[in-house]
């Protein structure tokens, strides 16, 4: 077997993915604003090595909250991403258009079969 190359997106490559399913609620007046920033958040991601090529699912929720579902690379990619420049500069945009709640607070989590309303790439 040869040894696998020094190289730390390789590593990352061969982890466990992560899975995650984050809420966004926009601020009023920033809902365009909040739409575009998910959908800009896995393509960033990506060109840091930080996420996997899984596509992202965007959805919208009664109350207007944008849902996201995507796949970090490891947890070793979301602890890296906490000191990465360019991703702590998208996070702090996140933060000025909205805010980040637990699906517990969404109606629809109280749902057996919880739906949601999808969002067009």
């Amino acid at each position: 077997m040869l040894p696998a190359p020094n190289n730390r997106d390789h590593d990352l490559d061969h982890m466990n993915g992560v899975i995650v399913i984050v809420a966004y609620r926009p601020k009023p007046g920033k809902e365009k604003e909040t739409l575009e920033l998910v959908r800009h958040r896995v393509p960033t991601l990506r060109k840091e090595g930080l996420v996997t090529d899984r596509a992202p699912t965007i959805m919208r929720a009664r109350d207007g909250t944008i849902i996201e579902v995507s796949e970090w690379k490891s947890q070793e990619a979301i602890d890296a991403a906490h000191k990465n420049p360019i991703v702590l500069a998208m996070w702090n945009k996140f933060f000025e258009s909205c805010e980040c709640i637990p699906l517990n607070k969404l109606p629809e989590s109280a749902e057996m079969f919880a739906g949601f309303e999808p969002v067009a790439d």
